[in-house]
Order: C-alpha cells, then sequence, then structure tokens
C-alpha cells in the first residue's frame, strides 16, 4: 500500500530516479521524468527535507500549482510543481517537502 504524501522521503523517491510519473489534473496527460532528488537536510515534517526535479517534453510550461501525479509503486498524490526552466531540452518541474 503506498504511503501517504506526509509520510513520504527522498528515500522513498530514489529507486525511482529516471522513472516516469503521470501528471494528471490537465486537458490531456503528461509525463514526467523524475531526474533529480536532492536531500535538504532537517525539516520540521517527519524525515528530512528534500526537493525533486521532474522533467516534461518542451513546449509551453504549466502555471505553478497542485497536479496529481502517479508512479505505480508511489500510489498518486498531489504535489505543488513549480515550473523552473529549460533542462536537458525539456521543460522541468521542482517539487520541494519541507
Amino acid at each position: 500500500m503506498p504511503k501517504g504524501l506526509f509520510d513520504l522521503t527522498a528515500a522513498d523517491f530514489e529507486p525511482h530516479h529516471g522513472e516516469s510519473f503521470t501528471l494528471g489534473g490537465t486537458d490531456s496527460q503528461l509525463e514526467l521524468k523524475l531526474i533529480k532528488i536532492t536531500r535538504l537536510g532537517r525539516a520540521m515534517r517527519k524525515g528530512e527535507a528534500f526537493s525533486l526535479i521532474f522533467l516534461s517534453d518542451a513546449g509551453p510550461f504549466l502555471p505553478q500549482a497542485i497536479y496529481p501525479l502517479t508512479h505505480p509503486v508511489l500510489g498518486t498524490h498531489g504535489l505543488f510543481l513549480v515550473p523552473i526552466g529549460p533542462q536537458q531540452g525539456g521543460n522541468a518541474y521542482e517539487a520541494v517537502f519541507a
């Protein structure tokens, strides 16, 4: 059974580095590839703070918002994604868990 959003840690995402997540909540589904996981240290939340960088194909950026992101192992979670600019020929988005 997948963990709840507040129970997820960087260690939960590390085995899925390079894998695709499906972003819903838009007119069409979009695939985002997890390209970077950064441990940020102590946090108010259980576990430590961390950030995730996702990459989509090039095109118009989605606005920052909470989007449902689905992974076959981690389940579906509403993540606040912020566009951070073009990277590696695509659009990069960041989610921070603090």
